[in-house]
């Protein structure tokens, strides 16, 4: 195996709950999109060494794809439980921490009742994993800590539910608001480079180039 760096893809499944509810994964506000229970786990590194942004449904699956690599951190984009619902067991698969931003404490909670997350995200803290920088952007709207980490090496960025192919994520449902989301979007996503490949929670990839006429201007 070569230390070239890669971004690798895995997909479990499941369901979300909040509100009293439970749901298939609908991952925007948009009618035209449809519904699917599939969760982007995003694996960034090397052969050495990975860092996992969401643990989503399935901690062994994300173990397997791990594959003996050194993890260094599970980073949460947001406390939704079909975002988290497999960090404990993982934290415990991995023998590392689970970093989130601490407005999402409540929302982790619901989840995990009486464990807490084991560091803090904040909006410019520096990650490292096998040689790349990841800036961490604190994006609120679609929860209140919601955030999104750039790779300026990779260009990338990792945005979780907060942008989407087709524009920002859902804000119908409790600790979200649709202004603060575009606003979000509007003054840090979208002042990033437009060939910026934006590697979401949900479906496909795009840039941000392409999902600067889906957001609104003020």
């Amino acid at each position: 195996m070569s230390h070239e760096t890669s971004v690798r893809r895995a997909v479990t499944s499941g369901t979300f709950s909040l509100d009293g509810e439970t749901f298939d994964v609908d991952h925007t506000d948009n009618a035209d999109n449809t519904a699917n229970t599939d969760n982007t786990v995003w694996l960034i590194g090397d052969d050495k060494e990975v860092l996992i942004v969401d643990a989503a449904h399935d901690a062994r699956a994300i173990h397997a794809a791990v594959d003996g690599r050194r993890v260094t951190a599970t980073v949460c984009t947001h406390a939704h439980d079909d975002h988290i619902d497999a960090a404990a067991e993982l934290s415990v698969l991995t023998g590392t921490p689970v970093l989130l931003h601490p407005d999402d404490n409540e929302l982790w909670s619901f989840t995990h009742h009486g464990r807490k997350s084991d560091g803090e995200l904040s909006d410019g803290r520096a990650l490292t994993v096998a040689g790349i920088e990841l800036q961490v952007f604190h994006n609120p709207g679609h929860t209140w800590g919601s955030c999104s980490l750039y790779a300026p090496s990779l260009e990338t960025v990792f945005t979780g539910d907060t942008l989407f192919r087709g524009g920002p994520g859902a804000t119908g449902r409790s600790c979200s608001d649709r202004p603060t989301i575009e606003a979000s979007v509007r003054n840090r996503l979208l002042t990033l480079p437009g060939s910026t490949v934006v590697r979401t929670g949900h479906g496909e990839d795009t840039t941000v180039e392409a999902e600067r006429p889906h957001v609104p201007t003020p």
